[in-house]
């Protein structure tokens, strides 16, 4: 998921008896079905769990530009090179969606970024790995986007209006950049020997990160299971990993390569993969600072936005300017 390990600052999970009444109802409203809008009551634990997740989520979209814009200039095509732009055009419209919904909170967007920009804020830690060659843009996205629409596709179904209007045209653009990826592995398992290696590479760097992308096992967290209770989480981490290696691996087979893990078999009884275990401590690193391209991607960031002050500051005084009575002309 693009947003990891999310506090609800709930400390335990408490039953409908123990709500106070605005809050048992609003929990009637959840479980009716009824989506929660703006300016509706809502518990302030609630609506600072989804400002840290969209937010987060907002926050992943933007960054996860970066690793992506590298490549524009070194697409093999002009065909390549088009279809490349297109999906970052479309990240930063994710991360429009989803600022714009965070904002409804009552926070502002540039509160949110100036805690990204700080450090303060996380994004997925799928984005703190390094893209070394063409094969790594198939595998984010057949690998990454794939893993993150498997997790989005609920959203579209949470409790909180604006987000979940937001995730289906998110889901919509994240289904291309999907099959964008799985194009560019097909070419690459079709070509020479040597680009059918590359394609193996790039899976072998990308499996073990995007199976981390859903979070550690949320089976005794509470702040997974309050989330769940307002409908903001409707999957477990381990449900959702389950679902992406299940759909993956036939497509691994289809290509022609081979997964990065000897553990994995098929379980005839369950009726889904076996996998190997994921190394956390590798990804609590990552969360801390200290993966591949951390400083690399939030110094990129914070310069990406410096250097754009200027063109906000201009849309600002073109705003201000029309906003301005015009005098009448005789």
């Amino acid at each position: 998921m693009y947003a990891q390990l999310v506090d609800t600052g709930t400390q335990s999970l408490r039953s409908l008896e123990e709500l106070a009444p605005q809050e048992r109802a609003f929990q009637d409203r959840i479980d009716a079905g009824v989506k929660i809008e703006p300016k509706d009551w809502m518990p302030e634990a609630y609506r600072k769990t989804l400002i840290r997740q969209i937010s987060q989520h907002a926050h992943s979209e933007i960054v996860g530009q970066l690793p992506e814009g590298n490549w524009v200039t070194r697409a093999p095509t002009l065909q390549r090179k088009a279809i490349l732009l297109a999906k970052i055009q479309d990240e930063a419209g994710h991360g429009l969606y989803l600022y714009s919904a965070a904002e409804t909170l009552g926070v502002s967007r540039d509160e949110l970024l100036a805690a990204l920009h700080s450090g303060k804020a996380k994004y997925s830690s799928i984005f703190n790995y390094p893209t070394i060659n063409w094969a790594d843009m198939g595998a984010v996205g057949w690998l990454v986007d794939g893993s993150a629409i498997i997790n989005q596709i609920p959203l579209c179904r949470c409790s909180y209006g604006p987000y979940a209007r937001a995730m289906i045209r998110v889901c919509k653009e994240e289904s291309f950049h999907a099959r964008q990826g799985f194009d560019i592995m097909m070419a690459l398992c079709k070509g020479s020997p040597e680009q059918k290696q590359m394609a193996q590479d790039a899976l072998n760097r990308w499996w073990w990160p995007a199976l981390m992308m859903f979070g550690p096992s949320d089976a005794e967290s509470v702040n997974s299971a309050q989330s769940a209770q307002w409908r903001i989480k409707l999957h477990s981490n381990d449900e959702l990993r389950q679902r992406m290696v299940d759909q993956t691996v036939p497509q691994v087979e289809y290509l022609g390569l081979n997964v990065p893990d000897p553990d994995l078999r098929w379980n005839e009884d369950t009726g889904h993969y076996e996998f190997g275990e994921i190394d956390w401590s590798e990804f609590h690193n990552v969360l801390k600072g200290n993966g591949p391209c951390n400083r690399e991607r939030l110094r990129t960031r914070v310069k990406a936005y410096e250097d754009g002050q200027w063109f906000r500051d201009a849309l600002v005084a073109h705003a201000d300017k029309h906003a301005e009575p015009q005098p009448r002309v005789a």
